[in-house]
């Protein structure tokens, strides 16, 4: 078996490049930018008013004529002399004459006249050319994950393209002849199949969109064909269950007929002991435990991270952040663990129910708090490793 930290760093030494692509605006959404993008206009591109109200020539008087209208996208421009005034509103063309804006809160109309509460300042209430942005500047630095604020901000600067880091597609095998649908009578010797859902609902909480499901019974012809079929479509595949050493579990076997490179099987840790990690060409391989706690752990500490960096995140392996921990706890553990912990206050609070197999203290754990393996104890308020979820 290999440590912790050997399985981070095989795996970072065997990461494949980063494939771009050229998305829509819409496609791109949290996807990471593969290139810097610099403004072709100023934003805003004209003089704003940034209120609904009225727009002044100044002078020094608080009566002024309204001569006219000004909405936002009119085209038309008006020329003020001092003491005239247009009514205006918010994101309209300010007139080159008009120096500044009176919200319609501050001011009373007669006819076509207009009465100020009080004197105003040139620049009040207007936005001016370039404000947000001017042309050339930086608008996003690649590296940067398209959230829809960003979305937003180059829409608005006109941009319908961007280059994006190419997301993985993720195939997702599950074996074993134990398995039966949730909805389903279950017979005796049977479970519910789990993983499969569980899997795809983290990784679509990930915003990992292009995920394919594959089921095969406990056949090693069926399983190689399931399997050649997932490297066939997909960058990345996660088996579920099939890769111990069990007179029915043929992932291992199979994936070395497909020529599937072991990078590594097996880590000193609890739970996810069983993991294995290939490559074939430019495709990750993770055949993760059958039991749901493990699979999940070794999906968070390890697949999560894989597919961060394969979409061009400035992520790595090492993302654990110190934490106190919230009691006493006493390590007795030839493996490291991974332990299911709620974080409350800054404080981790190491849950009940830690086996490989029990889900229900990972459904309200909010952490993992990592303790490397031997024959300690843990005090209230020390310092402890924590990947966060």
């Amino acid at each position: 078996m290999i440590s912790v930290q050997e399985a981070f760093s095989i795996l970072q030494d065997n990461l494949p490049v980063l494939p771009k692509a050229e998305y829509s605006l819409f496609e791109a959404r949290k996807h990471i930018l593969a290139e810097s993008l610099f403004s072709p206009i100023n934003m805003p591109p004209f003089r704003q008013s940034a209120m609904d109200g009225f727009a002044l020539c100044l002078h020094n008087a608080l009566v002024y004529e309204i001569i006219g209208e000004v909405k936002a996208g009119d085209s038309h421009k008006v020329e003020l002399l001092p003491g005239q005034a247009v009514k205006i509103f918010t994101g309209a063309a300010l007139p080159d004459s008009a120096q500044a804006v009176i919200q319609i809160e501050k001011v009373s109309v007669d006819g076509t006249q207009l009465l100020l509460d009080e004197l105003v300042e040139a620049k009040t209430n207007v936005r001016p050319i370039g404000e947000q942005i001017s042309a050339g500047d930086l608008a996003l630095e690649k590296g940067k994950i398209l959230n829809a604020a960003a979305i937003g901000f180059l829409a608005g600067l006109g941009f319908t393209k961007v280059s994006v880091y190419q997301k993985p597609k993720v195939g997702i095998v599950v074996t074993g002849n134990e398995l039966s649908k949730p909805g389903t009578p279950l017979e005796y010797g049977k479970v519910y199949e789990s993983n499969g859902l569980m899997l795809q609902s983290a990784l679509i909480d990930a915003y990992y969109g292009a995920v394919t499901l594959y089921e095969v019974n406990d056949d090693f012809v069926n399983t190689k064909n399931k399997l050649q079929e997932a490297l066939t479509a997909n960058d990345v595949i996660l088996v579920s269950g099939g890769i111990s050493v069990g007179d029915y579990d043929f992932v291992a076997r199979a994936l070395k007929e497909l020529e599937v490179e072991t990078l590594f099987y097996k880590v000193n840790q609890k739970p996810g002991k069983p993991l294995f990690a290939g490559k074939l060409n430019d495709k990750m391989v993770f055949a993760l435990p059958g039991n749901p706690a493990a699979c999940l752990t070794c999906f968070y500490v390890y697949v999560l991270p894989t597919l961060a960096i394969l979409s061009g995140a400035e992520a790595n392996y090492q993302q654990a952040v110190l934490m106190s921990i919230a009691h006493d706890y006493e390590v007795r553990n030839t493996r490291s663990q991974f332990l299911k912990a709620n974080i409350v206050n800054g404080e981790a609070a190491i849950l009940s129910h830690q086996a490989s197999s029990m889900l229900n203290s990972f459904s309200v754990a909010n952490g993992l708090v990592y303790a490397p393996h031997g024959n300690y104890e843990l005090k209230k308020g020390d310092k402890v490793e924590v990947y966060l979820l």
